[in-house]
């Protein structure tokens, strides 16, 4: 998978709410900045459908466990380790989820409180909840980037927070070719400056296919392009790749990520060198 997307040439940023999945992503990204290849920036959240997931399969979400998944997030942005929080935010799709919406308020305060104070951006996920996110604008709008993963609202619901004065990317997948209109719409009217594309692998598989891959990015790049040029707003689909990469570039501070990373491990390496002979804890290489 990482090499496809090296391949490719994909910039990507890759979630994770468990640390062994962090860590993966962790050694990735730092491989890649050392072998001068496309950015993998590791991310971390806790994410909203756990606390009924949890439940669902006969456990409970305790204090105990919202407090463990918050303080590893706060080690990692105080290390330094993270390029973004996410994903996280709200689900409100279905009974089971709606249950747990107190829970997921705790969760979102907190995040969205450390991502101010490290002045790191977000991403989120929202379900049927666009309420709770305009609640929040003014919170939103002191985030370095808010990055709305597999959009989900309306054109006027983006412009409106755009009009909060909250620094919002929108990005879509395989809905555009899903025949989703309202992604369709959005995708094909937002200013480009504000666009990002995703693989949301392996939840959201084009038609008659089971997963989503990088491979898929190409088919979704070419068709926001036609999209924009249908709509009256042409653009060659090269140059909107270039736009998108720029985008990225600046909702992720890509580069100061990959400084301060390498400096970290710089840092770890120093110490690692000096204790091996007692820790039992290395980090496992993937």
């Amino acid at each position: 998978m990482e090499r496809e997307r090296r391949r490719l040439g994909v910039h990507a940023a890759a979630s994770s709410c468990e640390m062994e999945e962090f860590t993966h992503n962790e050694t990735l990204s730092r491989n890649a900045a050392a072998e001068n290849a496309p950015p993998l920036l590791p991310c971390f959240g806790v994410h909203p459908q756990l606390p009924a997931v949890m439940t669902g399969n006969g456990g409970s979400y305790a204090d105990r466990e919202i407090t463990d998944g918050l303080e590893t997030l706060q080690k990692l942005a105080e290390a330094g380790r993270i390029a973004a929080l996410g994903e996280f935010g709200f689900d409100l799709y279905d009974a089971a989820f709606r249950e747990t919406e107190k829970t997921q308020d705790i969760l979102f305060a907190a995040h969205l409180e450390t991502a101010i104070n490290y002045n790191l951006p977000v991403i989120l996920h929202v379900r049927r909840a666009m309420r709770k996110i305009f609640a929040a604008a003014k919170k939103l709008s002191k985030c370095k980037a808010v990055v709305f993963h597999s959009w989900p609202g309306t054109l006027e619901e983006a412009r409106s927070l755009l009009r909060h004065g909250i620094n919002a990317y929108f990005s879509f997948g395989n809905t555009i070719m899903l025949n989703h209109k309202q992604a369709i719409q959005c995708c094909s009217l937002l200013p480009t400056e504000r666009l990002l594309t995703e693989t949301d692998a392996p939840f959201q598989p084009r038609r008659g296919e089971k997963y989503s891959t990088w491979a898929d990015l190409p088919l979704i790049l070419k068709t926001a392009a036609n999209l924009r040029g249908e709509s009256g707003n042409k653009i060659d689909e090269s140059e909107l790749e270039t736009q998108i990469e720029i985008n990225f570039r600046q909702a992720f501070n890509t580069e100061y990520f990959t400084q301060r990373s390498q400096r970290n491990k710089d840092h770890e390496g120093t110490k690692r060198s000096a204790t091996n002979h007692t820790n039992q804890h290395e980090p496992r290489e993937i």
